[in-house]
């Protein structure tokens, strides 16, 4: 049988979906599947372990829900292997413990020549076991910065890890130019890291009549409807959002704001949003919707009149063009590359991070403006993944050499 003379490429990653944990690393799956309908692909998604994790997860009982041993996702292979952590401490070590949990599959993958390119996402720990994984296996690798860089590069017993990670790899991929000049300003080379955002799936999201939408979820049609989504965790900034809400509704007394998603990777902090909600009287007026499949997404953010993210950290955030795909416009924070995806005023507006104040002000401008939701539309469309894709194919392409069809 005749071999394929295209680069295998291995995904290299701690955060991937999976039946237990649908929702995590949605953003990675995307693209990378995308170029494997271009060059055969297989990924290794170390999932972390500790011996008495059993013992934490009674008291919370979203901690590491773990993953299957193997899954078969759109006719690519996906292994989970375990790999030690220690909930909290020693983070300096989690590179290390990944690489080696990781090892025995991707050594398999080699003999079976199926490993010339590691590919990885997110410079620690990821970025650091492929370092490590690439020597010890005699393999290129690529990386992918995607926003956790900004926090590892503060810290000083990952900072080095997270550099040489950057700095060994054959190619850097960064979803912002924010991300690129923050590792060039930390002594990366910067001939060596390529922008690459993230696209958006345009024929998934697209808009429907709002009227239908609305009514399919019950809300009349003229209500004002702000909507979020995101893990439901502190760092996207729901409670913010909430924190506001009682003078929002002094002008709009019949708002609504929908909160889409459920327990991530980070963590799940309902309980505090509830609260939260319901010290400040507002049950009425918040919905959380849960986690939604991306293909149940586009008829809640047709319903809703601005998307808003008040997030503390991001990289390239996908949701933002998600939302612009249906037509909305966003109101966000100025951290990471949301600048660069909301990058005029007539896609939305751009608060400081912790000005809460500016937040209010943005949100209600919003709500008070006519938005051209055709230009809205049309901008996401040129961000589409098929340029995207085209390029990394393209590197990939380049930093391996090209198999001999074997009979």
């Amino acid at each position: 049988m005749a071999g394929s003379a295209h680069p295998h490429i291995v995904v290299l990653s701690s955060l991937f979906p999976s039946q237990i944990q649908p929702g995590a690393g949605l953003f990675i799956r995307e693209r990378m599947f995308r170029v494997g309908k271009h060059l055969p692909l297989s990924v290794v998604s170390p999932t972390p372990w500790f011996p008495l994790q059993s013992l934490i997860q009674k008291l919370k009982p979203y901690f590491r829900p773990g993953a299957p041993k193997h899954e078969r996702q759109s006719g690519i292979d996906v292994w989970f292997p375990h790999f030690l952590s220690v909930p909290g401490l020693l983070k300096g070590w989690d590179g290390m413990m990944m690489a080696i949990g990781a090892l025995p599959r991707m050594r398999h993958l080699k003999r079976c020549g199926k490993l010339d390119i590691i590919d990885t996402h997110f410079a620690y720990p990821d970025g650091y076991a492929a370092c490590l994984l690439s020597r010890w296996l005699g393999v290129p690798y690529t990386l992918t910065l995607r926003g956790t860089e900004s926090r590892h590069l503060q810290t000083p017993s990952l900072r080095t890890k997270a550099l040489q990670a950057i700095k060994c790899a054959s190619q850097v991929f960064s979803v912002s130019d924010s991300l690129k000049k923050l590792a060039v300003e930390h002594g990366a080379d910067a001939s060596k890291i390529e922008v690459v955002g993230n696209g958006v799936d345009i024929e998934r999201f697209s808009r429907i009549e709002r009227r239908a939408a609305r009514t399919a979820i019950g809300i009349p049609s003229g209500v004002p409807i702000l909507i979020s989504v995101g893990g439901l965790v502190r760092r996207k900034g729901f409670h913010r959002v909430i924190e506001i809400l009682p003078k929002l509704r002094i002008q709009f007394p019949e708002l609504m704001y929908l909160i889409v998603g459920g327990p991530s990777p980070e963590g799940n902090n309902r309980k505090q949003l509830e609260q939260q909600i319901e010290t400040l009287g507002l049950r009425e007026c918040v919905r959380f919707m849960g986690a939604v499949k991306p293909d149940d997404l586009p008829p809640l953010l047709s319903a809703a009149d601005v998307f808003v993210l008040a997030t503390s950290n991001e990289g390239w955030a996908n949701v933002l063009l998600e939302a612009m795909a249906c037509g909305l416009p966003v109101v966000t924070t100025d951290v990471g590359g949301n600048r660069e995806v909301v990058s005029d005023e007539t896609l939305g507006i751009i608060t400081p991070f912790g000005d809460q104040n500016a937040l209010e002000e943005a949100i209600c401008q919003a709500l008070n403006m006519i938005w051209d939701g055709d230009h809205i539309r049309q901008y996401a469309q040129k961000n589409s993944w098929d340029e995207r894709v085209e390029r990394l194919c393209a590197h990939f392409s380049s930093i391996a050499p090209v198999r001999e069809n074997k009979q």
